[in-house]
């Protein structure tokens, strides 16, 4: 099958949150079908809530530095489906997406004619036994791999990892999940395995008795993030810097929030035998990325309420003295108003707009939530751009932020074109 088939035919299985089936039956027989080859790889398994996606970023960084042939599994991804699959730093070629997906899909197919499985594998139980199939042939060696939701049920959940990794625990998919942190923290701590040794970042006392209850029945021993010593923490508008237990480390990715999340990703790392340093060398698209200039036009996927307040404590830290043009769009099944009341008191203008998507939010939707923020509508993210980049001036600062989706839209619309100059990130 062509790449563009393959991938028509992963989004005709449905929405990778809705149509989410939770156990880990299905992908063990596909898997064992297939040879088993998430037995051929090293594996950091990485869960959390916030901040999970840049830590792998980080830790793929930091090896591959380190010269260790890595592979990283993200999702969602921003653009292309192959973003969610990369080997030594570079996604997959379409060509090697289409082949995993002909392979995988072909063995459902002969499971289900067979009585086997109940039903084709899901749109991420595909995505991650193509995963494991070219990590394999590719002979990615360290893997580090990103739950999807939740850890204890997920379909990443079937690896022998060196090491697990949490990041904080927060409300998200609270539908799936559990409405608790406590109930939360149980799926996340659900990735750890007997024996195996686990970096945890800070979390809140509840999260926390949970995660450390289940380390212990495990006998995994937990370097815990507070226990580090965290020093000399400079923070600008693009990056921070910092000491860690007096090693000096430099963090590329914006906004303090990211200082935390490096801690883990190095801690790991040294866990892991490796140098720190590399995280220096971390690119992460779509998280307060500044892809423009005059005005600055930054991308930031603040899609949970503690995303949004990451996000709101960059713009207090950094954009007081300017006028804050947002550009907003989210998904139906979000804490949207929650979200709402964090981010748009900081807005000047608020322009509400909806993704390409199913399940986009309507912009009229937003606005009956905005609670008398100064909000207009635009029927699509062009023309939200379009409208800002009429009368925004110079010195502004123009945030599009909401879904992922929309970050990923903005990128297609803004990095190739002339319109928005690039700069590097710093």
């Amino acid at each position: 099958m062509r790449y563009p088939d393959s991938v028509r035919f992963l989004y005709a299985l449905g929405n990778e949150i809705k149509t989410a089936k939770f156990g880990l039956e299905r992908i063990r027989i596909l898997l064992d079908e297939l040879g088993n080859p998430e037995r051929d790889s090293r594996f950091v398994h990485v869960a959390g809530t916030n901040g999970k996606g840049s830590t792998c970023a980080m830790i793929e960084a930091g090896l591959r530095a380190a010269g260790r042939s890595t592979g990283l599994f993200i999702s969602p991804h921003l653009q292309e489906p192959t973003e969610r699959i990369q080997v030594r730093g570079e996604p997959v070629a379409p060509k090697q997406f289409a082949g995993a997906f002909d392979r995988v899909h072909e063995t459902a197919e002969r499971l289900m004619t067979a009585g086997e499985i109940d039903m084709h594998p899901t749109y991420f139980e595909s995505v991650t036994a193509m995963a494991f199939l070219l990590f394999r042939d590719l002979r990615a060696g360290t893997v580090v791999l990103e739950t999807g939701l939740g850890g204890r049920l997920d379909a990443t959940n079937v690896v022998n990892p060196d090491l697990c990794v949490i990041t904080p625990v927060d409300f998200d998919h609270e539908q799936f999940l559990g409405n608790t942190l406590a109930l939360i923290a149980g799926e996340k701590a659900g990735i750890l395995k007997p024996g195996v040794p686990a970096v945890v970042a800070q979390q809140s006392p509840e999260a926390a008795a949970v995660i450390e209850a289940r380390a212990r029945e495990l006998g995994a021993r937990v370097i815990a993030q507070q226990e580090a010593a965290l020093t000399e923490v400079h923070v600008n508008a693009r990056s921070s810097t910092f000491c860690l237990d007096g090693e000096p480390l430099r963090c590329p990715l914006a906004g303090a929030h990211q200082v935390q999340n490096a801690v883990v990703a190095a801690l790991a790392l040294r866990e892991l035998g490796v140098s720190p340093d590399g995280i220096a060398r971390t690119v992460w698209p779509g998280r307060l990325e500044w892809i423009g200039d005059r005005p600055p036009v930054i991308l930031d996927g603040a899609h949970n309420p503690a995303g949004a307040r990451a996000l709101a404590d960059y713009i207090r830290e950094f954009f007081t003295d300017r006028r804050v043009w947002m550009i907003y769009g989210t998904m139906r099944d979000k804490s949207v108003e929650e979200i709402l009341d964090t981010l748009f008191p900081l807005a000047h203008q608020v322009i509400a707009t909806a993704p390409k998507y199913a399940r986009s939010l309507r912009p009229e939707a937003i606005v009956g939530m905005a609670h008398g923020a100064p909000i207009r509508t635009a029927p699509d993210l062009r023309a939200a751009i379009d409208l800002v980049r009429r009368e925004a001036r110079a010195d502004d600062v123009v945030f599009i932020t909401g879904s992922l989706f929309v970050v990923g839209e903005a990128r297609a619309l803004l990095v190739s074109s002339p319109a928005v100059s690039t700069e590097p990130r710093q």
